[in-house]
């Protein structure tokens, strides 16, 4: 029996040729990964240690992008502990103000993770880092501590689910799309503690800021992490995005997987996710008209320079509807940049919606975009939870990049075909 892709990047991080499912195993890392929320309560663990010194400073990353810049005393005081610590340690990948970004677009864009590498990050949608063939999954901030510390982490190898991904998607079809039909195919515990492989001769139809979103919400299927191969595509960013190097790790052809999915790219439609949960998905043109209050294009999910070129070329002479609030967060400084010589900032600006400094903001209902009772939300974000962009009784539906700048100009939820696109 062979293994999966994930399973050999595991084995090798544990120095043991083979690995199977539910085997524990305590694996090297290359990264350690804390934002402004969970790295406090690591580094207030770490200082608990008979050894506080970490690992090696070159392969932790702290990344102030929740609460940046600070909205309040509370978040002021946790990132003072961040940068203390950092600058006690000398952690080499410290990001802050004028250097910041959503730790999940920032880290690809360094050139800080590569394909063959084991990442943890106390943080769940850490599992991002799959679309470069990493191993990359979320931990507690007690794990991350002794990651920063050891240099190593425990796992138990997960099974694995295969999705073979057919065909070429229509234009207005992305990776959003992608994963949201899939969460609503499987459940959000559909791949629970599974990792989710993605192959096919569809995925050269997907460019890597897709990837990078499919990998993304794996963990709201419940994936212990998602892994695409890695290709032309792939390697041409990891060119692009610094010289660490990297190794390739392929499943084995007689891999082991518990279930495996076809999906047909050119059949999908843009699909939104209703509350509560991200598997409530429905697609465009299959439900009544629904109003909305306010559009978020942002956050680890979309809020890549592919994301933001979406929603410009949608809004290019439009307006917002007058009783929409659209909020445009760009993921990092470098993204953010790249809009603005482009020109995608002033087109968003002038069809009426507002671009914001890079960060988390009202993903997690942080700030800049919270919701009062009764208010509905188009949001490219990763999660509708209850409350969970604001009061108990407001509601988010999640969408595309696409979808929510034509649900932005429309005032109700509409996918870009309503506006003749």
């Amino acid at each position: 029996m062979g293994m999966t892709m994930t399973q050999k990047i595991l084995a090798a991080h544990a120095g043991v040729d083979f690995v199977h499912a539910g085997q524990l195993i305590e694996a090297k890392l290359d990264m350690v990964l804390g934002n402004d929320i969970t790295s406090p309560v690591a580094i207030n663990e770490l200082k608990k240690l008979k050894n506080q010194k970490v690992f090696d400073r070159e392969k932790i990353a702290l990344v102030m992008d929740h609460f940046i810049p600070n909205k309040d005393i509370k978040s002021a005081e946790n990132c003072k502990c961040c940068r203390d610590f950092a600058a006690e340690n000398e952690i080499v990948n410290y990001f802050d103000v004028g250097e910041m970004g959503i730790e999940h677009a920032l880290l690809p864009e360094k050139g800080l993770v590569k394909a063959g590498d084991a990442v943890i990050g106390a943080d769940s949608h850490t599992c991002t880092y799959g679309a470069l063939g990493a191993f990359s999954t979320g931990v507690g901030s007690t794990d991350m501590a002794a990651g920063m510390v050891t240099g190593k982490a425990w796992f138990k190898v997960p099974g694995a689910l295969k999705f073979v991904l057919t065909g070429k998607p229509d234009k207005w079809v992305s990776g959003k799309d992608v994963i949201l039909h899939i969460i609503g195919m499987i459940g959000v515990d559909g791949a629970l503690y599974k990792s989710m492989e993605f192959v096919g001769d569809g995925i050269a139809n997907l460019t890597m800021d897709d990837r990078f979103t499919i990998c993304n919400m794996a963990i709201e299927a419940g994936g212990k992490n998602g892994i695409f191969p890695v290709d032309e595509q792939t390697i041409e960013y990891m060119k692009e995005h610094g010289d660490k190097p990297y190794t390739v790790y392929e499943a084995d052809a007689d891999a082991e997987y518990e279930a495996v999915y076809t999906i047909d790219l050119s059949a999908l439609k843009p699909t939104v996710s209703f509350p509560h949960l991200p598997e409530n998905t429905k697609e465009t043109g299959s439900f009544d008209a629904i109003k909305i209050d306010q559009v978020v294009i942002g956050s680890c999910t979309n809020g890549r320079i592919q994301d933001i070129r979406q929603a410009a070329e949608i809004m290019k002479g439009r307006k917002v509807a007058r009783h929409v609030r659209c909020i445009v967060i760009p993921a990092t400084q470098a993204i953010y940049l790249q809009a603005m010589r482009e020109g995608l900032l002033e087109t968003l600006i002038e069809a009426g919606a507002v671009v914001s400094t890079p960060t988390c903001g009202p993903c997690l209902g942080g700030y800049m975009g919270i919701l009062a009772a009764g208010e509905r939300c188009v949001s490219t974000t990763n999660r509708n939870f209850v409350g969970r962009m604001g009061h108990v009784e407001s509601e988010v539906y999640l969408a595309s990049p696409a979808v929510a700048a034509a649900s932005a100009v429309t005032g109700t939820i509409a996918a870009p075909g309503e506006l003749g696109l």
